[in-house]
């Protein structure tokens, strides 16, 4: 099995406060997650390295997750876990997440209640 020497895992943000809490829990695992800021850096770092998993926030500005999702596969030799998570006001943005084939959506408060516990996870670890 070959390592890759990228991160992890991408998450896909532009809240540099709530990456860094995210990235907390990750080195906490012993595992690296780097911040991207718009789905072009996503597709683009993950043809160089692929990552074991991706968070996006859901609100992520221009986002067009089915076609995000379906570039993401075809980037990556083996598709990594994607975990959405958004405002749960927003129910039908998170069902709709669910039905483009994220691995995992949850609200933004579960995200954070789950993150130390499931952060393995999420990264494909």
């Amino acid at each position: 099995m070959t390592v890759s020497a990228g991160p992890h895992g991408l998450m896909l943000c532009d809240d540099l406060i709530f990456f860094s809490r995210v990235s907390g829990a990750a080195r906490a695992a012993g595992l690296t997650v780097r911040m991207v800021r718009t789905p072009a850096d996503l597709l683009a770092t993950a043809r160089v390295a692929a990552p074991g998993g991706v968070i996006l926030d859901v609100h992520n500005p221009g986002l067009d997750l089915p076609g995000l999702l379906a570039e993401l596969k075809a980037a990556c030799e083996v598709m990594p876990r994607v975990t959405a998570y958004g405002s749960h006001v927003e129910a039908d943005v998170l069902r709709a997440a669910r039905q483009a084939g994220c691995d995992r959506v949850l609200p933004r408060s579960q995200f954070v209640k789950e993150l130390e516990g499931q952060i393995g996870s999420w990264l494909g670890s």
